[in-house]
């Protein structure tokens, strides 16, 4: 990619009309429905989108309007943001996952007048919360099954989106989009992303088409991304790192977005499209870690051993540039490609990904390098809602497993010499929390974004030491960073959460969730019976199993950060009991008042 790449001083909807322009015929985006892709042109794209953007304005969308999206991803959930954009307005978007409550305090604190649902579940939640709402008017509906099933005084509030989009395209040619994008600016905000809520209330971060296209160069220059990129869109659309590589780039450059059937069948479209690029948080990969650990339990003992010899000999060659390889170290890799590793990366579909990111939450260092290890080209990122997406990340031919990289091109940054805390500037830095002045204040100063996130320098490249509000200090005085125990212990694919308790304590304790699927599988191969979740924690090996993989990780740990005892938790985390967030960021302060018995008790025994 050319480091002196220039972007036009354009919105993103005045991108994609000059895409619609420039490259109608090329394919931008590949939606699958009952088994099939169905492609959509640049052309298609925005002629939808304009044909939306007018039926809002039909519907009464007020100049720079607030309209609400709550879907999975899918061609829709774009055409209403960029129908939305081309009319002028603003789109927030709101996680499906989220019960009846979160979704009515987002969409009232947002004031959204119109809101886009993607099913009759997600309707109803609408409906539910109705009379909270009195700034919403309509609801546009993608998926008409059930819709009769709604009263006829609930029924005069929704529309369908094909009717949207129809009385739109009766507007004919309408002047209505070119007005709109004549008088658009960067200044203009075009994205409301509410934060998680891990610590509390959400906040609506703004962002601006100046922040949107301030992030873009520094980003395709990193990862290297070009108009023949392929990516898989399925993480949340209402989360900044998916709509980096959903909406930002692509319609910058002209690459080309791929829509599953659904969350659910991520691996399998996975194997179906071998994307060049790959987007995966953290649990993602985790839980590839584990579905690839079960699929070598099953597998017998000889792929195990060829297995286990592979991943020894390509260790070496985790962090080193593959240009840097020695002709040996190239045969050696080769030969045990085409044994082993190379049916594992189609297993889990990413045999042609050129790169592979993990960002939006800390992921232990030893699942990183397990994918190096095997061949998928994963590097780290990192960024926040309020810094548009991503801000660093590692060069494709350096790579250090532990660290986040350097700062993209356009970002400055300082590290405070008294906490730490890693700030930056430039044109990526959103413009404030929407109806909330005082955490704007807090977050910028003087132009700088406080990231809150406590850093160091390891040989060029930064390291995220923790959140600067989740930094311990034990009975004793002891600093301690939880995120580095609970990232060891998850290293392990028989751990799905560590939640590290020591603030004001003795020593270090923990509540720990085993990963289900992965010591179930495990279990069975020991014939140990069990019937549900608590049943196998419950058992007397399971825990000898998680005792053994606590005392590794401790022994990678400095004594004082050495988990002493721990509680195995019988239920999974869960959002609808507020212990995790929709982007399933654990809520300390939550699980530590759910939890405070068996905490207590840690401390208690002799």
């Amino acid at each position: 990619m050319n480091p002196t790449l220039q972007l036009p001083e354009s919105t993103l909807p005045q991108m994609l009309r000059e895409r619609a322009r420039s490259d109608a015929q090329r394919v931008a985006i590949r939606q699958k429905d009952f088994g099939i892709w169905k492609p959509f042109t640049w052309a298609s794209y925005y002629e939808r989108a304009s044909h939306f953007g007018m039926g809002l304005r039909c519907m009464g969308l007020s100049a720079g309007g607030h309209v609400g999206v709550i879907a999975e991803n899918r061609i829709e959930w774009v055409l209403a943001q960029m129908g939305t954009g081309l009319m002028g307005g603003l789109t927030v978007g709101v996680y499906p996952t989220s019960p009846t409550p979160e979704v009515a305090y987002v969409v009232g604190h947002a004031d959204i007048e119109i809101m886009v649902c993607e099913d009759q579940e997600q309707t109803d939640k609408l409906l539910q919360a109705w009379p909270e709402l009195p700034k919403l008017r309509k609801i546009i509906v993608m998926e008409t099954k059930g819709l009769r099933s709604f009263t006829p005084e609930q029924r005069a509030h929704i529309l369908t989106f094909a009717e949207v989009e129809q009385l739109g395209a009766r507007q004919g040619q309408s002047t209505w989009i070119d007005q709109a994008l004549q008088t658009q600016t960067l200044d203009d905000l075009g994205l409301m992303i509410y934060t998680s809520g891990s610590t509390g209330k959400p906040k609506g971060a703004m962002i601006s088409y100046r922040n949107i296209r301030g992030v873009v160069p520094g980003i395709v220059e990193r990862l290297h991304m070009h108009a023949d990129t392929t990516h898989l869109s399925y993480l949340p659309l209402c989360h900044v790192a998916e709509q980096m590589l959903t909406t930002f780039c692509p319609i910058y450059l002209g690459s080309q977005v791929h829509f599953g059937e659904s969350i659910r069948t991520v691996q399998e479209d996975l194997r179906e499209i071998a994307p060049s690029m790959f987007l995966g948080v953290p649990r993602i990969w985790e839980k590839l870690h584990a579905s690839i650990t079960i699929k070598l339990q099953e597998a017998g003992s000889v792929r195990q051993r060829l297995f286990e010899r592979a991943f020894a000999a390509c260790t070496p060659l985790a962090e080193k540039p593959r240009s840097q390889w020695s002709l040996g170290q190239r045969l050696r890799f080769g030969m045990h490609y085409w044994l082993i590793l190379r049916s594992l990366q189609n297993f889990i579909g990413l045999r042609e990904a050129t790169v592979a990111l993990t960002g939006a939450a800390p992921i232990p260092p030893d699942v990183v390098r397990f994918f190096r290890v095997i061949g998928v080209p994963l590097i780290e990122v990192y960024g926040l809602t309020e810094s548009t997406g991503m801000v660093t990340g590692h060069e494709l031919h350096h790579v250090q497993v532990g660290t986040v990289g350097i700062p993209i091109r356009g970002v400055t940054h300082r590290i405070d010499t008294v906490t730490g805390e890693f700030q930056i500037q430039g044109d990526m830095v959103f413009v404030g929390y929407y109806k909330n002045p005082e955490a704007t204040a807090q977050t910028l100063q003087d132009g700088w974004l406080h990231t809150g996130d406590v850093v160091r320098e390891v040989n060029g490249q930064l390291q995220i030491v923790d959140r600067l509000k989740d930094i311990m200090i034990t009975a004793g005085g002891k600093n301690l960073t939880p995120s580095e125990i609970e990232n060891t212990m998850k290293g392990s694919p028989y751990i799905k959460e560590c939640i590290v308790v020591a603030d004001g304590r003795k020593f270090v304790s923990a509540l720990v969730q085993i990963d289900y699927e992965t010591v179930g599988k495990w279990a069975e191969t020991q014939r140990i019976a069990f019937t549900h979740f608590r049943s196998l924690v419950e058992n007397e090996r399971v825990q000898q199993l998680i005792t053994t993989v606590i005392d590794q990780g401790n022994a990678r740990l400095a004594q004082v950060s050495q988990i002493r005892k721990f509680h195995l938790l019988t239920k999974e985390l869960d959002h609808d009991d507020g212990e995790v967030t929709a982007t399933m960021k654990v809520r300390r302060s939550s699980i530590y008042k759910t939890y405070a018995n068996e905490i207590d008790a840690l401390y208690q025994r002799t």
